[in-house]
This record gives structure tokens, C-alpha cells and sequence, in this order.
């Protein structure tokens, strides 16, 4: 099977849908299939306001088309909702081709933390999206669900996985007083850094990433160590170090980097909110609580061991797998009209 990814977020972005993208289509390639991608690398690009290291690119209509008639897909995949996946998904439409569509990205939350936008207005622009495809992947079944509480159609699973030859435990010291309060990803305004930042917790507490708050929690919080972006075997040993894991976002879908922590035998704190409940469950590797300072409290005592052997039971083979199955079957599936308005009032949905 030949499969077709397009996606506007691609290297050298360095967040959980990059790494998604790329883990999946290595493990892919022991099941037989042959994973190709459309990404910003082929089109000029421009910085996205406020945020001048994602950048966003400029397809247009005849390379598009140029482009996925060389890949000589059997599928075609589309990963996010920016320019690229607009663009494929126009090509596909227009000539009837079936594509499925995967959600990674709280987008109505992400707009409404920087501009005045009803988040009902995103939601509707999204569900018009993802109207057209046979099958839209989600991490998780509780995601799952809020999907279809939205009115999104032909929602199916993509569990996520974890590298543990490159994340697990080993004997490392960052040098600094413990216990060590790790935080991992994107530094950026919906990450809800703060909620860390503030906690009255020993040790030390420290933060892994760029984005463009960074600046700003530096000055803010003097006392917090900033490492900056790390990648590879030097971010496997920033895990390791740490004592506990601490996830403040209550909008991350998922959040691969609470499998890598677990992996490298590293608890996790974070709040009782979709993301980290449906990662965890109820496996004791980690404390989820409102009160955030509870929760790295009660994760000192969680076993590191147990933590390595739930990581351990995530593997990116079985997810590649799920997604290749997913493709596979969208045969099933009846693709939805695009009659929908883009913009729409939000239906409640109670989580």
C-alpha cells in the first residue's frame, strides 16, 4: 500500500504531530506500506503571526496536484487543517477521490487563548473539514467521542506509541536540588505553563521547549530552570533525571510526551482533564488532581517501575498498524456532503 500524508506541520517543528507522522510511517514500513508526505519543504512558506517559529506554507493548486500524481498513492491522508490539507482536500473533492483526515489539534481553544474568537465559530469550520472524509482519527476513545458530541462523522481510533529504545530509565543528574519537577513541549500561551510555574513545590522545577512565551516566563519566574528545545538522546536524559512529570495543559488531545516520560520510568502530574485520563486511566503511574501541587506531591511516592512497564505496552508498531487498518477500511465508510455552513452554532457538549 502506497499512503499519502499531507500535513502542514512537518521539520524542523518539533511538537507530538511531527513525531506522530514520522514514528508511524517508519513502523509503517515492516507492515508492508510505503509512507510518502506532502509537507510545507515543497511550497514557500510565511511565519505565522505571533508565532514566528511555526511557519505556514503557500501551495497552490497545479503543484498540488503535480506532486500527489507522482506519489501514485492508493491513499491519501490528511493530517492537519492548514493551507496543505485545504489544498489536498480541495484535489480530492474535485475529482472524488476518497482521503481520510486525522484531529490532533484543539484549534478552537489555541484561537480563543490569542484573538477574540467564538470557539463555536473554529468548531464549525473544523467539522466542515473533516465533512468530506471517510474516516477521522482520533487518539483517543474519549476524544472519540467529544468528536461525534460535536457532529463530527466516521470517527475512528489512532492510539499513539512510544520510542523505548530511545526512552527508558538510566542513572542521570542534571546537578540541580530535588526533587526535579519536569514540564516537556511547546512554551507557548495554551500550555498553561503558569499553572506550573506558580506552585509553591521543593527542588526545582524546570522546563523543556521553545515557543514564544519563553521570554516572557524567563523573566517571570527567575527561579525556574529554562533548557530550551532538546531532541534525541539528550532529551531521553532530561526525562530520566526527573523525579516527576508535570503536565499542566487541559488541551492537548493527547500529549506523547507523557508516554516518554512514563517511559523513562518518570510519574506524571497533571490535571484530571481528557489528555493525560485517557493516557493514564487507572494505572498507578501518576496522580491527576485538580489541585496540581497535590498531584506532584502524590506522584513522588508512584513506582518508576510500574511507569516503565505501562510505557512499554504502547508501541508505535501497533499504532501503525490501527492506522493502516484505518485506510484500509474506508470502504465502509460513507463520505459526508459538504452542505454543512462553515459557520454554524456550536451544539453543547458536556465532557
Amino acid at each position: 500500500m502506497r499512503i499519502l500524508i499531507a500535513t502542514d506541520a512537518w521539520h524542523p517543528q518539533v511538537n507530538g504531530v511531527v513525531r506522530t507522522l514520522a514514528m508511524t510511517a517508519e513502523a509503517a514500513k515492516a507492515l508492508g506500506a510505503d509512507v510518502t508526505f506532502l509537507t510545507p519543504q515543497s511550497f514557500r512558506t510565511f511565519a505565522l503571526p505571533s508565532y514566528p517559529g511555526l511557519r505556514l506554507a503557500l501551495p497552490y493548486a497545479a503543484k498540488i496536484a503535480r506532486l500527489i500524481e507522482e506519489a501514485r498513492p492508493d491513499s491519501i491522508h490528511i493530517a492537519t487543517e492548514g493551507p496543505i490539507g485545504i489544498a489536498v482536500r480541495r484535489y480530492c473533492r474535485k475529482l472524488d477521490l476518497p482521503f481520510t483526515t486525522s484531529f490532533h489539534t484543539r484549534f478552537p481553544e489555541y484561537v480563543s487563548a490569542r484573538l477574540p474568537v467564538r470557539e463555536s465559530w473554529i468548531w464549525a469550520a473544523l467539522r466542515r473539514f473533516h465533512r468530506g472524509s471517510s474516516a477521522v482519527m482520533a487518539a483517543t476513545p474519549a476524544l472519540a467521542n467529544e468528536l461525534r458530541a460535536r457532529g463530527f462523522c466516521n470517527v475512528v481510533l489512532w492510539p499513539r506509541g512510544v520510542d523505548a529504545t530511545l526512552f527508558h530509565p538510566r542513572a542521570v543528574e542534571l546537578g540541580l536540588p530535588r526533587p526535579v519537577f519536569l514540564c516537556v513541549g511547546r512554551v507557548a500561551v495554551e500550555k498553561n505553563l503558569e499553572a506550573f510555574l506558580d506552585l509553591d513545590l521543593p527542588g526545582t522545577k524546570v522546563i523543556v521547549g521553545d515557543g514564544p512565551a519563553r521570554a516572557g516566563l524567563i523573566r517571570n519566574y527567575p527561579h525556574a530552570v529554562f533548557l530550551g528545545a532538546q531532541q534525541g538522546e539528550e532529551l531521553a536524559r532530561t526525562y530520566a533525571a526527573a523525579d516527576v512529570f508535570v503536565f499542566p495543559s487541559k488541551t492537548d488531545t493527547f500529549g506523547l510526551v507523557l508516554l516518554e516520560a512514563l517511559a523513562s520510568g518518570t510519574p506524571v502530574a497533571a490535571f484530571p482533564v481528557a489528555g493525560p485520563r485517557d493516557v493514564l486511566g487507572s494505572a498507578p503511574v501518576g496522580a491527576l488532581n485538580d489541585n496540581l501541587a497535590l498531584a506532584c506531591e502524590q506522584a513522588l511516592r508512584v513506582s518508576r517501575q510500574d511507569c516503565l512497564e505501562f510505557a512499554t505496552s504502547h508501541t508505535w508498531e501497533a499504532s501503525a498498524r490501527a492506522f493502516i487498518e484505518n485506510m484500509a477500511d474506508i470502504s465502509h465508510f460513507e463520505p459526508q456532503s459538504d452542505v454543512t455552513p462553515l459557520i454554524a452554532e456550536e451544539p453543547r457538549f458536556v465532557a
